[in-house]
């Protein structure tokens, strides 16, 4: 919800992170009995699962440690914790994401690219300076930042230091 052009927020992300750190955790507490062990384990597995996936959410590590640390109830479930609750939560999570950011004005979900794109390069005529990218992060809100967002950044922190070349003539 704060940072919506992020690719850790996006729904994939959202619901398959959980349900690969769900699986993890439940396989790991099923098959490491010393629970410390079990919790390295999984936090690391599913890191990188979910990373090779592209799915990579950071919450879901706190999915897998639950699966281990949940308690009696936790484990009675087994792997239909990964169905429920953490499958129906993830789903509604996303929803109420897409609904509440799209309520908001904002672009989401942002869909996954195909190929990693090589954008073309932005042309600028003079160096742009630490004072100039501070000077336009001052002069606007951004919070959360997309390519879009990066490429009007940067066009503001040009025409910053143009004038800024302009008045040291």
């Amino acid at each position: 919800f704060g940072i919506p052009n992020s690719p850790l927020a996006q729904p994939w992300s959202i619901v398959g992170g959980n349900m690969v750190a769900a699986a993890i955790g439940v396989t790991a507490a099923m098959t490491i009995p010393y629970a410390p062990l079990a919790c390295g384990v999984a936090a690391c597995l599913a890191i990188a699962v979910m990373f090779q996936l592209r799915c990579l959410h950071p919450p879901s590590g706190a999915v897998a440690l639950t699966a281990i640390l949940g308690g009696g109830h936790v484990h009675q479930l087994g792997y239909h914790y990964i169905l429920t609750p953490i499958l129906l939560n993830s789903l509604c999570l996303a929803l109420l994401a897409i609904i509440f950011n799209n309520l908001a004005g904002r672009r989401y979900p942002h869909p996954l690219a195909a190929a990693e794109a090589k954008p073309a390069p932005v042309a600028l005529d003079v160096p742009i300076t630490r004072d100039d990218l501070h000077q336009a992060l001052e002069s606007g809100e951004l919070l959360d930042i997309d390519e879009d967002d990066l490429r009007q950044l940067l066009q503001r922190a040009e025409a910053i230091a143009v004038q800024r070349q302009a008045r040291a003539r």
